[in-house]
C-alpha cells in the first residue's frame, strides 16, 4: 500500500511536470514549479528527483509509457489491415494528438527541442520510439508496401509535421486524411511500379514497336 502510494505521487508531479512543459515550455519546469502545480508542499519534488536532469528523464519516461498507451489504444482498435485503414488509423492519431491530448504533445516537442543539448534525453526518446516504430513498419508491410523500413519514418515524420503544424496555426476544419492518403498512395504505387533493376527506361515499349513493325 505505501509502495502504491509513493507511485502515485511520483506519476502525479511528473503529470504535472508534463503539463508545464505543454504549457510552458521546457524552461518552466522547476522543482518549485511542479510543487505548485501538483499542489503538494515545497520540495515534495526535489525529494522523488534530486536535479532538474534528474526530473526531465523522468518526465521523459513517463510521457513515451502514456503515449505508447494511446498508440496502443488506437492500434488495438483499427488494427489496419489495408491502406484504406491505415489512412484511418493515422488519422485518427493526428486528431488525436492535436486534440484531446494536445498538452502531452506540445511537452513531447518541448522536450525535443531540449534533446537537442542533452544527448541521454535524446537516447530516451530514441528508445521510447521504437515500440511505435516497430508497429508503423508492419502496418505499412501489411498495406502493400515493398520496402515498409524505408516507407514507414516517411509516414511518421509527415504526421509529424502535420501535427505540429496543426498546433502551431490551427484550423477548425482539420483533416488530415486526404494529405495522407496522398502520400500513402504515392509510396506504394511508386514503388510497385519500379523499373526491375537493369531495366532500360523504355526498352519494352521499344520491342513492342519492333515487334509491331514485322
Amino acid at each position: 500500500m505505501v509502495w502504491c502510494l509513493v507511485a502515485n505521487r511520483r506519476d502525479e508531479l511528473l503529470d504535472a511536470a508534463i503539463s508545464i512543459l505543454g504549457e510552458r515550455g521546457a524552461h518552466g519546469v522547476t522543482h518549485r514549479t511542479v510543487d505548485a502545480a501538483a499542489g503538494v508542499p515545497a520540495g515534495s519534488t526535489s525529494n522523488y528527483f534530486r536535479t532538474r536532469d534528474a526530473l526531465l528523464n523522468a518526465v521523459v519516461e513517463r510521457f513515451a509509457a502514456r503515449e505508447r498507451a494511446n498508440w496502443d489504444d488506437i492500434a488495438a482498435e483499427l488494427a489496419p489491415a489495408n491502406r484504406t485503414e491505415l489512412v484511418q488509423a493515422l488519422a485518427t492519431y493526428v486528431l488525436d494528438a492535436t486534440g484531446p491530448h494536445r498538452t502531452l504533445t506540445l511537452a513531447r516537442y518541448a522536450i525535443l527541442v531540449e534533446a537537442a543539448n542533452h544527448p541521454a534525453l535524446r537516447e530516451q526518446l530514441l528508445a521510447s520510439g521504437a515500440r511505435v516504430r516497430a508497429w508503423f513498419i508492419n502496418w505499412m508491410r501489411i498495406a502493400g508496401s515493398t520496402d515498409p523500413d524505408r516507407d514507414a519514418p516517411i509516414v511518421m515524420n509527415y504526421a509529424a509535421g502535420l501535427v505540429l503544424h496543426q498546433l502551431a496555426y490551427p484550423d477548425p476544419a482539420f483533416d488530415p486524411a486526404a494529405p495522407l492518403t496522398t502520400l500513402i498512395e504515392a509510396l506504394i504505387h511508386s514503388a510497385k511500379t519500379k523499373p526491375e533493376a537493369g531495366a532500360r527506361p523504355g526498352a519494352s515499349a521499344g520491342r513492342r514497336t519492333a515487334g509491331s513493325r514485322r
